[in-house]
């Protein structure tokens, strides 16, 4: 903990509370009772026993917190959320027998939505996104990675991360935008694959950089998709315009796309049911994260879950989110995600709450400023009624959040 011993004035302080901080990798949950968190401009500028920091700091507000349970706001890393539509008769052709690659191949999967998000205007997308945000909002998430990618010509693609830049004038959360347009081929582009890559390389990439910020290039690397040498052609372009990388990778098969994304050193390397322990060891030398999807694995039944204990083995941070999106994880739920990666996958509670908190954060290249309660980082905050994290993560269709602080700002 981080006491202080002169007297500031800051904007406010929650006292009375018990604060799980994130900060300590060897005890994640280590808990400290009768805490206090000073906050000011939005970041923290202490946490320490509540009578410290009450004589130590003068605060404009302070707010007792009768012993409520606090830790860092959640990430969701992973999302789709800007999209057009839905794909409920999906979820009734899976039931009938269908799988992935049979409903992509007919025309559905991110074909459909792909059509959909393009003939949508901005303010459509916008308020058929809101809602899914909200879900996320109301459950403790205050920062959330959102990609492009149903869209894939010059137009949607920027319309997409336009709308993903917008949230933020809604609500208060971090967007973090990354531009997936290596998300499947579209149809002007079927039978040629590589003048695809092409577009992307040529315009599409910089055409985003050029409209504003995005944080992340990602890409689909999978025999539905792209090849790994197709990645790599995208990724040397983001390269070339100093973005991050992150990947699909190691879905529905083990194609050589995780040692790819290593290579670019990428932020993450998401889904991995299908990763080996060669690309396992890959992502411990290039410092890549492993981003755990379990919302997909449940909807498309899988069978394989990825290597967790290879993950342990070679020390690969795990995150969790919860890859929110109209087809194959319709799940906006972080606390269910959570649950699922416990119950599916084997990890424990701590690897679950630090997946979607500090190990979030180092998938989307942010942890020196969210992800756990430090002095400096910003005071994003979950308040829960309940004791400990388990609680948060073992119970199914309850949510215990009683208050969601976003860089100072109480939102509930």
């Amino acid at each position: 903990m981080n006491g202080a011993s002169t007297h500031n004035k800051v904007d406010k302080i929650w006292y009375n509370c018990r604060v799980v901080t994130l900060a300590n990798a060897a005890e994640p949950l280590a808990m400290s009772d009768d805490a206090a968190i000073a906050m000011r401009d939005g970041r923290i500028v202490a946490i320490a026993p509540t009578e410290h920091v009450l004589a130590a700091y003068k605060a404009e507000r302070c707010i007792d917190l009768q012993g409520r349970l606090v830790t860092p706001g959640l990430i969701d890393c992973h999302t789709h959320l800007v999209y057009a539509g839905n794909r409920a008769h999906e979820f009734e052709l899976r039931l009938a027998g269908a799988d992935y690659a049979d409903i992509a191949k007919a025309g559905g999967g991110i074909a459909s939505t792909l059509a959909a998000t393009r003939a949508a205007s901005a303010d459509e997308l916008l308020q058929q996104s809101l809602p899914r945000l909200d879900r996320l909002l109301a459950e403790g998430v205050t920062t959330v990675e959102v990609k492009s990618g149903y869209g894939q010509n010059l137009a949607s693609e920027l319309k997409q991360l336009a709308v993903a830049r917008e949230l933020t004038s809604h609500r208060l959360v971090n967007i973090a935008p990354t531009l997936l347009a290596a998300h499947v081929v579209p149809p002007e582009y079927q039978g040629n694959p590589d003048g695809y890559v092409v577009f992307v390389c040529d315009e599409l990439i910089p055409a985003a950089v050029a409209a504003g910020h995005i944080d992340a290039i990602d890409g689909f690397c999978e025999h539905i998709a792209f090849t790994p040498e197709q990645i790599d052609k995208i990724f040397h372009t983001a390269q070339q315009h100093q973005i991050p990388v992150k990947l699909h990778a190691a879905q529905l098969s083990n194609d050589g796309g995780v040692q790819v994304a290593s290579q670019y050193q990428a932020l993450s390397a998401d889904h991995l049911e299908y990763a080996d322990e060669a690309a396992v060891a890959a992502m411990a030398n290039s410092g890549t994260v492993a981003v755990l999807l379990p919302g997909a694995f449940y909807c498309l039944r899988e069978q394989q879950p990825p290597p967790v204990e290879l993950l342990r083995q070679y020390q690969v941070p795990m995150a969790v989110a919860t890859d929110a999106n109209p087809g194959t994880s319709p799940l906006t739920s972080p606390q269910l995600a959570m649950h699922f990666a416990c119950t599916l996958f084997g990890l424990t509670v701590a690897e679950a709450f630090s997946g979607m908190t500090i190990n979030a954060a180092k998938a989307l290249g942010k942890a020196a400023e969210i992800g756990s309660l430090e002095v400096g980082k910003y005071c994003d905050l979950a308040i829960w009624d309940a004791e400990r994290p388990a609680e948060i993560i073992y119970q199914m269709g309850f949510n215990p959040l009683y208050l969601r602080v976003w860089r100072g700002h109480e939102s509930t």
